[in-house]
């Protein structure tokens, strides 16, 4: 599964927000046959922004779609997705959210599953790496991510 596109490009994304001091998340929208529809990474250290998580940053970058492009696609993201990013999946009927690892933060992967979408989990080491060094290094931009004091 690590070698999905889809995947591939949630974590170049993440490499991408990490090497512009970033929180080193990041996601990819890829329709029923395998196209990255839109990718981005978590861009709220970069944009000073309150919303732009990885996978709020890749449904930006995908432009509007018809409703029956998300109901086939899956959201590939390198963290547990929040409660934001769970409900933006919700809102436009993503049917699969795949995740590189949620030891890190576990987000809204039950809710997800309450409603019908299958939640597929890859424990990638990478992805572990990445937020290990991020929150080493910066704990106090990590909390505000999360909402936490």
């Amino acid at each position: 599964m690590e070698s999905d596109i889809g995947f591939k490009a949630a974590l170049q994304e993440a490499e991408q927000g990490s090497s512009e001091g970033g929180v080193p998340i990041g996601a990819a929208l890829v329709s029923a046959d395998g196209k990255v529809l839109g990718r981005g990474h978590n861009m709220r250290i970069q944009e000073g922004s309150a919303i732009l998580h990885a996978e709020i940053s890749a449904l930006n970058n995908a432009g509007r779609l018809p409703a029956g492009t998300y109901r086939g696609a899956t959201m590939y993201t390198t963290l547990s997705p929040c409660d934001m990013c769970t409900g933006a999946c919700l809102m436009y009927g993503i049917k699969r959210v795949v995740i590189g690892e949620n030891k890190t933060f576990l987000g809204g992967e039950e809710y997800l599953k309450q409603r019908g979408v299958e939640v597929v989990v890859l424990e990638s080491e990478k992805c572990k790496e990445l937020m290990k060094k991020f929150i080493a290094e910066k704990p106090a931009e990590w909390n505000e991510d999360i909402g936490e004091e």
